[in-house]
């Protein structure tokens, strides 16, 4: 297939592109421009697809067999590519997030969960609808929380900081919050199982690891990852509610139990994830933590000093 993937220079996009190359797609890529190709011999077309007349001139005579986007976070940003391609594709992937979901007391998230329509992304949902509305062949994924190599978000680098530092690290509640994490190279196998997929259009899918984690498990997995004894690591418990962090994060996700139902894309896409929690952490430690010089580099620890002289 021919297939133009939004993004493909940044995490997702990078083991998303990949794989597609080696799977035998050709590829082209839309983004800014900012960061070289993952693959030579990829095509790239350099545009903002925040600018709606220039993403439409710059895609003018343009086809598509597919099309992937890993980065639209409101319906304005894909209408555009539906109006340019409508009738024309066998299929539109959509990352979405499973952060639509309404905050449940039952859990795991299944993929027809109430959503909650004050999301910080609800535009996604929003996109989501458009497309079934549309009558566009889409797939949207939803992952929970994305890990692995050339992770833009502060997340498992958060761990890793504290640990090399030899530092305590801060829990918030009892730690024991059950919360949910997918390797990437998992999530964009299951977005290329999509391609030819039949049973694939019109669905939404929850895609993230094989087992979910509380807090206290997930910093102790770290420590396994990059070689340290977990035992020994020091785990401070505090009630956030009692800090004034401004806008600023102390801990790097969401302090709720939060995590999904991934049978649907198994059973769909003939998937399951490769990496358990410890190997995929292993993974992002020793090819993007290390090679990236970040435990070298002075690290704030100021909100972390400011929950430990309190407790």
């Amino acid at each position: 297939m021919r297939v133009l993937v939004i993004g493909g220079t940044r995490f997702i996009g990078v083991s998303l592109t990949q794989q597609l190359v080696a799977a035998g797609h050709e590829v082209v890529l839309l983004n800014r421009g900012n960061h070289p190709a993952p693959v030579s011999g990829v095509g790239q077309i350099v545009c903002d697809r925040k600018d709606p007349d220039q993403l439409k001139a710059k895609l003018a005579g343009e086809s598509f067999d597919a099309i992937f986007d890993n980065n639209g976070r409101e319906l304005k940003d894909t209408q555009p590519l539906v109006e340019l391609f409508k009738g024309k594709l066998q299929h539109f992937v959509y990352v979405s997030s499973a952060g639509v979901y309404l905050k449940s007391d039952q859990m795991p998230h299944v993929e027809g969960d109430a959503v909650d329509p004050n999301s910080r992304h609800k535009g996604k949902f929003a996109t989501e609808a458009y497309l079934a509305e549309q009558s566009v062949p889409f797939t949207a994924v939803r992952p929970v929380y994305i890990y692995g190599p050339q992770n833009y978000n502060d997340l498992e680098a958060w761990f890793f900081d504290r640990l090399v530092c030899d530092r305590p690290i801060p829990i918030p509640g009892s730690g024991m919050a059950l919360t949910h994490l997918g390797h990437v190279a998992d999530l964009a196998r299951a977005m290329v199982a999509v391609l030819g997929n039949p049973k694939a259009n019109g669905q939404i899918y929850n895609i993230s690891g094989p087992k979910a984690v509380s807090f206290d498990g997930l910093a102790r997995a770290c420590a396994t990852a990059i070689g340290k004894d977990p035992a020994t690591v020091n785990l401070v418990h505090y009630d956030p509610k009692q800090f004034d962090f401004g806008k600023r994060k102390a801990f790097p996700m969401r302090v709720q139990h939060f995590f999904a139902d991934i049978h649907k894309a198994q059973a769909d896409l003939n998937w399951t994830p490769q990496f358990d929690l410890v190997a995929g952490l292993k993974d992002a430690y020793q090819n993007d933590y290390l090679p990236s010089g970040r435990g070298n580099t002075e690290i704030d620890f100021s909100l972390d000093d400011q929950i430990l002289s309190a407790s």
